[in-house]
């Protein structure tokens, strides 16, 4: 189990290391890799705990912290890296505290140098609550914490033929231009004198070595020799940095003008960076949209970008010197402003498409762009708070969905507190805070919010803000355990504002309330036809959302009117859709339901498995209630049979295998059981 990043280049050399921080695994709870920037500290780590993760019955889990730039995210980003979606109204760190307590596991802190002292005191909180957690850390000092055990990487060893660092240009070489031969005495002279130069310093080596293609390895020596000896200034250029910002430098000479500025313009990105993004916040000047993406496949063959997936990142060092150019070019507060824009405009394209066809592509938008969104509503807040509260609520219903339920009440809260102006931005922050509130079971606050949000809309006179306001208020009242509420309020606003929902897509929420209602009230044969009602609206426009609490629905009235096979099919389909849109909650709650359809087919060990993945889910997220409070019984009916079918020691057994599983395996398996035929 893990989330280790996948990495496409060969690990070169560093044995002997490799066996001393195994070693200092074994001894210590807390290793920390230290060293200069461009070193290898983080291919070291991820070559460790790929490792030694056998030794961790609960996996190795990986958290990048190189975007953050303060510690307001850092540990949302490590709850993010280990995996757990909290939906609780606790503090981000009591959650992971608890997560972590009972489980055997590595977690790989990357990058912690710009939050050392969070770092410290994070680590301290979770390996005193988790006897069972060992961290392996990377920055370029120690954190400093007790008990810590601080390893310095050292560079490739470097200058004779053979030598780790010549290795490793041999095999970078390889790749940038296959078929070259090196094995010349004269190269092989060359390529041995490259990496004494650059110290063995491994971004270096891979910089200089992206220089084959267009030169020769004796002319990279000699043009290498020349700047080196030009630098004789150790006061402006330590020993220790030398050779990395000379490698650096002279890249980016190399680099066409273009480049170079795009280079320094992509510094303002914090996550993957996409050809679209790159145009859309990088071009302006002489730096033409058409000329982005031929200029990212040229710094990435240049090894300034490294692919992943469909796009680009950029090295932590290398994103600093990009950031001192754009600095130097007085364009820094011009491109940070154009990035918070841009991404601002994205959750409002996200918001404005939520109902339709682009859907799923718009929740895995929001969630593969959240570090960008964070960095943007950051600026926002700052510079432009009337278009941060705008972003923050349009972001929030999605981020709610993807389990990032601490940011989104942290900025809600920020901008609503802000002494701006009413309006449909207010009002739709109000709705999404509230929705946010009552997810994480804060029901009081959240009833508070969302009577603040009616009256906002009853002010501006705003449909939209209505149904938004009745679909705050009516989950809430659905989620305390007061369904007649619930549906008092949903089904009021419905028969009050009964348009298109392609005009007012809260109008579609508070159809799955008033489902949800009727059915907890025992009103089943009317949910069923709201439920199928809901399901012909759902696919008129392409949207899974509700088209899945529609089949939730459905699961679960087949399920208590005794048709477990079409209320398996029905939960597959929800399943199926919540996976596509990261839905956890949603999840957990269509695992529960597929436990019951296997269970009252009478497959004990089937539904005790399904329900051990549902398990793993509700702590996943860590909801109070694990859904509307009337579930729990029928649950608790659900488990009864399965036992009585499976037997109480198969039942056990196969439940505790699952809950003890990696989530995502869990669920392929859930879903790999042949419907009946």
């Amino acid at each position: 189990m893990g989330n280790l990043p996948v990495v496409t280049t060969s690990f070169v050399g560093r044995d002997s290391e490799l066996d001393s921080i195994d070693r200092a695994l074994r001894d210590h709870r807390l290793v920390t890799l230290s060293g200069s920037g461009g070193v290898g500290k983080s291919r070291l780590a991820l070559q460790t705990a790929g490792r030694v993760g056998d030794r961790y019955a609960d996996g190795v889990w990986w958290a990048d912290l190189s975007h953050l730039d303060d510690d307001q995210l850092l540990t949302t980003t490590v709850c993010d890296g280990v995996g757990l979606l909290d939906h609780s109204a606790r503090r981000p760190v009591a959650a992971l505290c608890e997560w972590l307590s009972d489980q055997r596991l590595l977690l790989v802190l990357d990058c912690c140098e710009r939050l050392v002292d969070s770092c410290r005191q994070l680590v301290t909180e979770l390996l005193a609550a988790a006897p069972g957690l060992t961290v392996l850390a990377t920055s370029r000092q120690p954190l400093g914490a007790e008990g810590e055990h601080a390893v310095q990487v050292h560079p490739l060893t470097a200058g004779e033929d053979g030598d780790e660092a010549v290795r490793l240009f041999h095999d970078r070489a390889a790749a940038v231009v296959p078929g070259l031969a090196l094995d010349s005495p004269g190269d092989a002279a060359a390529v041995a004198e490259i990496c004494r130069r650059l110290e063995g310093i491994p971004l270096a080596v891979e910089l200089a070595c992206a220089q084959l293609r267009e030169s020769s390895a004796q002319e990279i020596t000699g043009r290498l020799a020349s700047r080196l000896d030009a630098l004789s200034d150790d006061t402006l250029w330590p020993r220790r940095h030398r050779a990395l910002r000379t490698t650096i430098g002279w890249s980016h000479e190399l680099c066409a003008p273009l480049e170079r500025l795009l280079w320094a313009r992509l510094s303002v990105f914090r996550g993957v960076i996409t050809t679209a993004d790159a145009e859309a916040v990088c071009s302006g000047g002489p730096l033409g949209a058409e000329a982005i993406a031929p200029a990212l496949e040229s710094l990435a063959g240049q090894s300034v970008l490294r692919r992943t997936g469909d796009g680009y990142r950029m090295l932590d060092t290398l994103r600093e010197y990009g950031a001192m150019w754009l600095a130097e070019l007085a364009e820094d507060a011009l491109f940070t402003d154009r990035h918070a824009r841009h991404f601002a405009q994205t959750a409002v394209q996200a918001h404005a498409g939520w109902l339709g066809p682009r859907q799923v592509e718009w929740y895995g938008r929001v969630a593969a762009t959240h570090a960008d969104l964070c960095a943007a509503l950051e600026h926002l807040l700052a510079e432009d708070p009337e278009r941060a509260m705008e972003m923050a609520g349009c972001a929030g219903l999605f981020w709610s969905c993807c389990g990032h339920l601490h940011q989104a009440r942290t900025y809600l809260e920020r901008v609503l507190a802000l002494p701006l102006s009413a309006g449909p931005h207010r009002t739709r922050a109000l709705w999404a805070l509230g929705i946010t509130l009552t997810l994480q079971g804060d029901h009081e606050a959240a009833r508070r919010v969302g009577k603040e949000c009616e009256q906002a809309a009853r002010l501006g006179r705003d449909v939209e803000g209505a149904l938004s306001a009745a679909h705050s208020m009516s989950f809430t009242y659905l989620m305390m355990g007061r369904p007649q509420t619930a549906h008092l309020v949903s089904d009021h606003a419905l028969r009050r504002h009964p348009g298109d929902p392609a005009d007012a897509p809260s109008q579609m929420r508070c159809r799955v309330i008033r489902l949800f209602a009727l059915s907890a009230l025992g009103r089943l044969d009317e949910a069923y036809e709201e439920a199928t009602r809901l399901q012909r609206l759902s696919l008129r426009f392409g949207e899974h959302w509700a088209r899945a609490y529609a089949d939730h629905q459905l699961a679960l009235i087949h399920l208590l009117q005794g048709r477990p096979r079409q209320a398996e099919s029905h939960a597959r389909a929800m399943l199926a859709s919540k996976h596509q849109l990261h839905d956890s909650l949603g999840i957990a709650l269509g695992l529960d339901l597929l436990a019951g359809a296997i269970a009252a087919q009478g497959d004990g060990v089937a539904a005790a498995r399904t329900s051990g993945t549902g398990h793993t889910y509700w702590r996943i997220i860590g909801h109070p209630h694990r859904g509307t409070p009337e579930l729990g019984a029928i649950r608790e009916q659900w488990e009864l049979r399965a036992r009585q079918a499976a037997g109480d020691t198969a039942y056990e057994r196969a439940y505790r295998r699952a809950s003890a599983d990696d989530a995502e395996r869990g669920l392929a398996h859930a879903l790999e059981r042949q419907l009946p035929s």
